[in-house]
């Protein structure tokens, strides 16, 4: 016997919750109501079916509670002493992330969160790690809400790239670019290389002009080292004077000394790493840049490589690598990668590029 399925409905705001009422809807069926106050809306809750209905870390008054638990709904209650949000129904942003860092980076919720997980490692308290778990959940959730009307090309790279370094304008103008081809540019998040494409992508409606004052007042703070304050005021500064979509980041936690970087229109931060890169990697199916970098953007080569090594023809993305002596002679990815190709699909997807032009060139 097949069970008829029931259509989900995801209310994350209070706003949703009074149209859905509006409506005239009597049941609550398929309803998963994320991180909502309904302290002021018990009368109306108990109006409604509860059966088939989940409600997660949402503030419910004791009456509503029971009534949703007694009707066959799902009552998922907050976990207490925790500096962030496990059911929140939306990513974060840079505004979020660094709220309060005119107090200095520990006093903003990245540095809290960050602090939290390190002693959620060292404890190994399963309650923690539930929490880490939901959270990391609930921004998968929210990301796969994005729109996915263009394609999302994802641009790798050093974390230690300079600003006013060579590499980084580089970065920048290929952000730019690959924004004006109407691609969704997607980064790890961090700094450096990340940090630039990033910047590039909400630079696209601005001329030359623009771009330059941009690099030219990045350039006083190079590094996030030795303040991240003043990185990241740094950042928020110019993305104040300069307005726009910087496109998606997904950093993590687990490098929590790579802050995030300010310029991502749409951050989906996680705890955990690994589930970050395959995710990362998995959305960015207009094909993949890697600029230079060390043991972390090699690790994303190679993951990326693995399922176009294992795939067919028509599963293949493009995996494009920039720099030709650094991917040769510094780190010579790119021999094994054609020894790996040879008489398979694969060969067809890798290239080895020696500018952002020929890279952009190659995907989307």
């Amino acid at each position: 016997m097949t069970l008829p399925s029931i259509p989900h409905v995801d209310i994350e705001s209070l706003e949703h919750f009074d149209r859905l009422l509006a409506a005239g809807a009597t049941a609550m069926a398929g309803w998963r109501v994320q991180s909502v106050d309904l302290t002021g809306r018990t009368a109306e809750l108990l109006m409604l079916k509860p059966t088939g209905s989940v409600f997660l870390g949402c503030a419910l008054e004791d009456k509503a509670e029971l009534w949703i638990r007694d009707g066959g709904g799902l009552v998922f209650p907050a976990i207490p002493a925790l500096p962030f949000d496990a059911y929140r129904g939306r990513l974060y942003d840079a505004d979020e992330l660094y709220a309060g860092i005119e107090h200095g980076y520990a006093a903003t919720p990245d540095a809290q969160i960050y602090a939290w997980s390190r002693q959620h490692d060292e404890r190994g308290d399963t309650s923690r790690t539930l929490a880490a778990a939901l959270h990391d959940h609930a921004i998968a959730d929210a990301l796969a809400e994005l729109p996915n009307g263009k394609p999302w090309v994802g641009v790798m790279g050093g974390h230690g790239v300079l600003r006013g370094d060579d590499n980084y304008r580089a970065a920048v103008l290929l952000g730019r670019t690959l924004a004006r081809r109407n691609q969704m540019v997607v980064t790890g998040g961090g700094p450096g290389a990340m940090e630039a494409a990033n910047l590039g992508a909400s630079l696209a409606s601005y001329d030359d002009s623009g771009v330059e004052a941009a690099l030219a007042e990045l350039a006083a703070v190079p590094s996030f080292r030795p303040s991240i304050g003043a990185w990241a005021a740094a950042g928020l500064s110019v993305r104040a004077r300069f307005p726009g979509d910087g496109g998606v980041s997904i950093p993590t936690w687990f490098y929590g000394h790579e802050p995030p970087n300010v310029f991502a229109g749409s951050i989906a931060k996680y705890f955990s790493n690994a589930q970050r890169e395959d995710v990362l990697l998995g959305r960015a199916r207009g094909g993949i840049i890697y600029l230079p970098g060390a043991a972390g953007t090699v690790q994303e080569v190679f993951q990326a490589v693995t399922p176009n090594y294992y795939g067919d023809a028509a599963t293949q993305i493009p995996l494009i690598l920039v720099g030709v002596d650094h991917w040769t002679v510094r780190l010579p990815v790119w021999p094994l990668l054609e020894s790996l190709a040879t008489s398979r699909p694969l060969a067809r997807s890798i290239h080895l590029v020696d500018t952002i032009d020929d890279a952009v060139a190659l995907v989307g």
